[in-house]
């Protein structure tokens, strides 16, 4: 256990070195805006979700009064974020159902425990555990490092962790996970995985972690980096 510890403080230390700490909000936002815009981003990318949760901003003044809104209203708004008639479905679901058992607020998870908040933010449909871990981390500013498709990958090939899914990846990887780099090293592995570490033929001649990384199958043909795709969603999330 201790020694996965200092391997993911030794490749949080290089990946600093080589992308920078990332910036975050200096004010954290709502849960609940979080949540909504985690939504919005599920299968997309950042710049399309980010027009979709200003979309939704700019028509509505408060969730309370997109709580009257047809489902089918929403889909359009929300249109340019991709599976619109999915992410209507889940977002229109999760209002109606905090409605019904107390003001349109999640802010009871500040209140819980990691393992309990996600608990109960997943069991609201369509809100899975990155969806759910994605808040605390970015709007409670809890240690906790979610998983999606670029962590699923570079963890693995890494060495970090051996899993198949992402959710189990997330649980082997937030299990005594070091204290406070949480936001550092989940951002900076999205860019090492839109950048360097991508899914085919990804750039180890030039990757920060190349001395470190059990990747079998490393690819020494390309020696630039990916085209600059800084923009992050959920840093830019505002209430």
């Amino acid at each position: 256990m201790k020694s996965k510890r200092k391997f993911i403080i030794k490749c949080n230390s290089l990946l600093i070195k080589h992308f920078g700490i990332p910036k975050r909000n200096k004010k954290l936002p709502d849960p609940l805006d979080m949540l909504i815009a985690t939504i919005l981003s599920q299968n997309t990318n950042d710049n399309n979700s980010f027009k979709a949760y200003q979309n939704l901003k700019s028509h509505y003044k408060s969730w309370d009064e997109l709580v009257n809104v047809k489902r089918v209203t929403i889909e359009s708004v929300i249109r340019v974020a991709g599976l619109a008639r999915q992410k209507s479905e889940a977002i229109k679901k999760l209002l109606d159902s905090l409605k019904k058992s107390r003001n349109i607020s999640i802010d009871f998870i500040r209140l819980l425990d990691d393992h309990s908040a996600i608990e109960r933010l997943t069991n609201y449909k369509g809100i899975g555990v990155k969806t759910a871990s994605c808040v605390l981390l970015f709007s409670l500013d809890r240690n906790v490092c979610p998983v999606d498709t670029h962590v699923q990958r570079t963890t693995n090939r890494i060495g970090i962790v051996s899993e198949k899914s992402p959710d189990k990846t997330f649980f082997a990887l937030n299990n005594n996970f070091p204290d406070k780099i949480a936001h550092s090293f989940h951002t900076n592995l999205i860019r090492l995985g839109r950048k360097i570490c991508t899914p085919t033929k990804p750039s180890c001649g030039i990757c920060p972690l190349l001395k470190i990384c059990h990747y079998p199958d490393k690819n020494f043909d390309l020696k630039k980096e990916g085209s600059k795709r800084d923009f992050m969603l959920l840093d830019n999330v505002s209430n």
